[in-house]
C-alpha cells in the first residue's frame, strides 16, 4: 500500500488540521536534524530558498529566519489547506519572507536557476517518481548551489513504526511494501538515498544518519496519539477486522511499555539526511 504525496490525499483538509495540530511535536522530533538540513544547504541571510513538499511550514519557516528579510522562502506543496496553514504561521510570527505556492514536486513551475538553496523535509520517499523530482530540484537550484533533503532511514532504525507495521502487517496477512514502492521508508535502505542523488545528476553526494528521539508522557500516550495519526498509518489500521484492530493496538501498548523510564516515553529513531551540488 503506497503513501504517495497526491493532492487527493494530502489536499485534505483534516489531514491539514492534524499536520498543524503536531507542529510543536514535530519541532521537538526533527528541529535539531532540520537545523543540520539547512547548514547543509547552506541557507543564510539573503539565501533565496525554495522548501519542496513543504506541508505546514515548521522547515519553511525555519529557514526563513535564516534568510532574514534580505532573503526569500517560497514554500511548495499539493495541499491548498496545509500552504495556509504555513501561511498563517508566517503571518503571526511577522515573517514577511514568506510565499507558498501550490505546486506538484515533480513538476516545478520556476525557471532553471531559479533558487540558492533547495530543501526538502521527510517527503521525498513518499513521491511516485522521486528521482523525477530530486532531477527538477536540481534544475530550479543556481550552478554551485545545493539541495538537502531529510527522509527517514530504515524501518528497523524506528522502532517507533517498526513496532506499529510489523504487528499490524502480521495480524492482517499483509505483505511488505514492494522494492521501489513509495511509503515512508522507500529511502532509508543502505545506498538507496545516494542512488537517488546520483540519478538526478548531484555531484558531492553525502548522506547523515541523524538519531531523533521521540518523547510522551506514556506507552499509552505514545499509542493515542498513532491512533490521532493520518496516511499511512490509519489506513494500514483499518485494513483489519475489529477484533485484530484490539489485538494490534493492545500488543503495541504492550510493546511500547519497554520504552518507559523515569521521564515518560522515550523512543529512539533515525533520520538521514542528504546533500548534493548542482555543478552543470
Amino acid at each position: 500500500m503506497a503513501d504517495t504525496l497526491t493532492p487527493e490525499k494530502w489536499g485534505r483538509k483534516e489531514s491539514a488540521d492534524w499536520w498543524s495540530a503536531g507542529q510543536s511535536a514535530r519541532q521537538q522530533l526533527y528541529g535539531a536534524a532540520t537545523e543540520m538540513m539547512l547548514d547543509l544547504a547552506g541557507v543564510q541571510a539573503g539565501t533565496r530558498v525554495l522548501d519542496v513538499a513543504a506541508g505546514t511550514g515548521e522547515s519553511t519557516l525555519m529557514a526563513a529566519r535564516r534568510a532574514s528579510p534580505m532573503g526569500h522562502v517560497l514554500a511548495a506543496d499539493v495541499s491548498p489547506s496545509m500552504l495556509n496553514v504555513a501561511a498563517e504561521a508566517a503571518r503571526k510570527e511577522g515573517l514577511t519572507n514568506v510565499e507558498t505556492r501550490v505546486m506538484n514536486a515533480e513538476n516545478l513551475e520556476f525557471d532553471t536557476d531559479s533558487f540558492d538553496a533547495v530543501i526538502s523535509r521527510i517527503a521525498l520517499m513518499l513521491f511516485p517518481n522521486p528521482a523525477k523530482a530530486l532531477t527538477e530540484m536540481r534544475r530550479v537550484v543556481k550552478l554551485g548551489g545545493k539541495v538537502a533533503v531529510m527522509v527517514y532511514a530504515a524501518l528497523e532504525k524506528n522502532p517507533y513504526h517498526e513496532i506499529f507495521h510489523k504487528t499490524v502487517r502480521r495480524l492482517g496477512s499483509m505483505p511488505p511494501p514492494a522494492p521501489g514502492e513509495p511509503w515512508m521508508y522507500a529511502l532509508g535502505e543502505p545506498g538507496a538515498l545516494e542512488e537517488i542523488y546520483r540519478r538526478a545528476d548531484f555531484l558531492n553526494v553525502s548522506v547523515r544518519a541523524i538519531p531523533i528521539q521521540r518523547r510522551l508522557l506514556s506507552a499509552a500516550a505514545a499509542v493515542e496519539n498513532m491512533k490521532k495519526g493520518a496516511g499511512d498509518n490509519r489506513e494500514l489500521m483499518n485494513r483489519l477486522n475489529e477484533a485484530d484492530r484490539e489485538r494490534a493496538w493492545a500488543e503495541i501498548t504492550e510493546q511500547f511499555k519497554r520504552f518507559e523510564g523515569p521521564n515518560g516515553f522515550e523512543i529512539p529513531g533515525e533520520v538521514l539526511i542528504g546533500v548534493g551540488t548542482k555543478y552543470e
